[in-house]
């Protein structure tokens, strides 16, 4: 059956989901450039198009030329060319701070192994928003050289919707599709796919992958009609054990119809996506790639971000310095690390053989220039050079010159050398510096160059690397407190501490020393403002009785409903006084939570602040990785801290029920309470805010009725918003966004029912809570 040109509501809706994501992630990608790199942005100029094109366009670039360990030089070569008197400025500079900044922002366009794709995606969007002059290869030649690349031209990208014309057919659902078949196949059909069980099934599996597609409805489309073929071959494969041989021939026709529909519907619209579009597609999918990617993601978050004087091509940072000095005294050569989300290789070069080799480096070796021996074998003896074994410095005739390789001991219990494994696999190549130690003790680079390896080879290193996480650390969740743990380890077994000198392992995000639950902060008020001795003995009396275990469901939701009333209330009622008497200012403090389940406690924390008119921040580092730093006025902090204290045990023991009760056979059980408490977080906090809002409405239609002349209740909590954020971006001037969340398990909707039913009253402005890509 052949089908019209005109567009279906499937296409519609596709290329409509499609347009609105891009324009979003462009804007993301924007606002990453204007917080990491503001001297870059403001240096743009008006004559590339729209602003937010062009940032977004460099921002992916830069990153694009980390990936590719292209020299900064390089980087500011292109960038003099695309600003007009670039080179008046400090572009050098510029482009280091840039990119010691990018991993650490969050945004996952512009790490290392996504970099590339999102640098094509950019250059495409950008060039269908210019205007043409009716030459096209006029048109891509100004493009290319002001942008020194490639522009991509028209073909499928533009329209992935149309693949399917290719085949005489058209975008459609699978329910569409099959409008088309014989009837017997077409009622079977429907009938399977509106049945309650694959409804179910379908949402299921949407929802598991709908946190990784980083809000791309057209993406999702495309994943729920996926998840709908693959449970009509369920349904089948099911039938067909158990069926007579009629019916086993009929269900055969079933899943032909299928697979036709996945081969010349599906497929062509997902080979016509870009590469970054299909990474996010095929990352989605419960499979080790998506692991993969969740354990970079923890890792990047883990470690300790470069400086800019890390990027510095013709020097040596004091860290690189002082570790060489270090390893060269142990006897040993080479090691590895982490320059942002790059994978830098670095070998002291200690003879003349081994200087001209380096001198003479390709960076492209018919063999991999890490090489590492997977599964039982050892896998190398600590200290070998980056050419040993390739000298034979008593045959004078022997060809000394080798092409390099690096042999690395890595540890298999190691979640960091792991972690490094499978970034160096993930990009495909890495940063190689070959350094020189002088007599006087200086260290330098002697030459930096792109070390590619051999795609098998990568393929290879990657499934070990995720065997041992897998073994390691089976959550990826858990993986910064195993490299923490281990860290620890190394540090009691030195002496030395992992962090800086003199510096308080209890200290705040700036070395201060953290404020604990009922510790004084700066500018906290011990008095007036706090919540009057027998209200908060009154609220924890009704919270005792929500959490007793003697109290039926109904008379708990009404204790806790009646505590969150009480400090809504009164924070409002507080609010208003405040206005009239002399005004208050804000507070900050840093609230400590602890595990089980931190990453969540800290999560729920502060999102309850949020609701209570509060701003929190993920300060970051392996130090602060279990702190919220609280900003706002002192009834809403100490209601946010009373608050959470008592949903904190509240959730732990609904989600301990939930696991008995409901989690599917063969799941994961932290996997499975982990989403249960992500739906429970967002269904208690939906609740707290709605507290809120009807006391809000309640002290309005008070005022109102008084005839008081006071300013407005919304106009009080607007101007102590402003001046909450205005005390938070003062602390915290370049706040990035959060990440999405993720998670694997099936607990997210029955964690919704439970905090409707049972229980109430998400980097947030812990930067980005209030667009978190949450299921619901």
């Amino acid at each position: 059956m052949t089908y019209g040109r005109v567009d279906g509501p499937s296409a519609v809706e596709f290329r409509q989901a499609r347009k609105e994501w891009i324009e979003g992630r462009i804007q993301d990608l924007a606002d990453a450039l204007e917080s990491a790199g503001p001297d870059l942005y403001e240096l743009l100029p008006a004559d590339l198009g729209e602003l937010r094109l062009a940032a977004a366009l460099t921002v992916v670039r830069v990153a694009a030329d980390e990936a590719r360990t292209q020299p900064v030089a390089e980087t500011v070569h292109w960038l003099e060319r695309l600003i007009p008197g670039g080179h008046r400025h400090d572009l050098a500079g510029v482009t280091r701070a840039l990119r010691s900044r990018l991993a650490a922002g969050g945004e996952p366009a512009v790490w290392s192994w996504n970099a590339a794709a999102w640098e094509e995606l950019a250059l495409w969007w950008w060039r269908r928003h210019q205007p043409a002059n009716g030459d096209p290869e006029q048109d891509f030649t100004e493009w290319r050289s002001r942008w020194s690349a490639e522009i991509p031209r028209s073909g499928g990208i533009d329209e992935p919707e149309q693949a399917p014309r290719r085949h005489g057919r058209a975008l459609l659902t699978p329910a569409e599709f099959f409008a088309s078949e014989p009837e017997p196949l077409r009622l079977l059909a429907h009938a399977v796919l509106r049945s309650p069980r694959t409804l179910a099934a379908v949402e299921d599996a949407v929802l598991l992958r709908e946190e990784h597609l980083q809000g791309a409805g057209h993406l999702r489309w495309l994943a729920e009609q996926q998840a709908c073929a693959d449970q009509l071959e369920a349904w089948r494969r099911s039938q067909q054990e158990t069926g007579s041989e009629a019916t086993r021939a009929f269900l055969a026709e079933l899943s032909e119809a299928v697979k036709r529909y996945a081969t010349l519907v599906l497929q062509p619209v997902v080979e016509a996506l870009s590469a970054a579009e299909r990474a996010l597609l095929d990352g989605s999918r419960p499979s080790s790639h998506r692991t993969a990617v969740d354990y970079l993601d923890v890792f990047l978050d883990w470690q300790r971000q470069p400086d800019a004087d890390a990027w510095t091509d013709e020097a040596v940072s004091a860290d690189v310095a002082r570790q060489a000095r270090e390893r060269r005294e142990r006897g040993e050569a080479t090691w590895q690390g982490m320059r942002g989300s790059m994978p830098v290789w670095y070998h002291i070069v200690a003879s003349p053989q081994e200087k001209a080799a380096a001198l003479a480096y390709s960076g492209r070796p018919s063999a991999s220039v890490v090489r590492v021996r997977t599964g039982g074998d050892d896998v190398t003896v600590p200290g070998l050079s980056l050419f040993e074994g390739l000298f034979d410095e008593t045959d004078e005739s022997a060809d000394w010159y080798p092409e390099p390789g690096i042999d690395v001991p890595y540890d298999p219990d190691s979640a960091f050398d792991l972690c490094a494994l499978l970034a160096l696999a993930q990009l495909g190549h890495a940063r190689l510096e070959f350094l020189t130690i002088h007599p006087e003790g200086a260290v330098r680079t002697l030459r930096a160059v792109r070390a590619l390896v051999r795609e098998d080879d990568a393929k290879a290193y990657r499934r070990w690397a995720l065997a041992g996480l897998a073994e390691a650390a089976p959550d990826p969740e858990d993986l910064a407190d195993l490299m923490a743990r281990d860290q620890e380890e190394d540090t009691d077994e030195s002496g030395e501490t992992g962090g800086p000198e003199g510096a308080d392992p209890q200290a705040g995000p700036d070395g201060a020393p953290s404020a604990g639950p009922d510790a004084p902060s700066p500018g906290r008020r011990t008095t007036g403002g706090s919540l009057p001795p027998e209200l908060l003995g009154k609220v924890k009396a009704l919270l005792r009785k929500a959490e007793d275990g003697a109290s039926t469901e109904e008379e708990a939701r009404a204790f806790l409903a009646k505590a969150t009333e009480l400090m809504a209330k009164y924070g409002i009622e507080q609010a208003m006084l405040d206005d009239l008497e002399a005004p208050v200012g804000p507070l900050d403090r840093v609230v400590e939570v602890h595990p089980p389940y931190a990453k969540e406690m800290r999560r729920l924390l502060s999102w309850i602040a949020e609701a209570m008119r509060c701003r929190s921040v993920y300060p970051g580092g392996k130090v602060n990785r279990m702190r919220v730093h609280l900003f706002g006025f002192e009834p809403d902090v100490q209601a946010s801290e009373v608050l959470f204290a008592s949903l904190r045990l509240q959730m732990l023991d609904g989600a301990d029920r939930a696991d008995r009760l409901y989690r599917p056979a063969g799941e994961d059980a932290r996997a499975y309470k982990r989403s249960w408490m992500l739906g429970f977080i967002r269904e208690v906090t939906d609740r707290v805010k709605a507290a809120q809002e009807t006391a809000r409405a309640a002290a309005q239609y008070e005022q109102e009725g008084a005839g008081s002349v006071a300013r407005s209740v919304a106009l009080v909590l607007s101007d102590r918003s402003t001046v909450v954020d205005a005390r938070m971006n003062d602390r915290y001037p370049a706040l990035g966004k959060s990440r999405p969340t993720k998670f694997k398990g099936t607990g997210y909707r029955q964690g919704r029912v439970d905090g409707r039913r049972a229980d109430i009253g998400g980097q947030t402005d812990v930067p980005g809570t209030r667009t978190e890509q949450l299921a619901g």
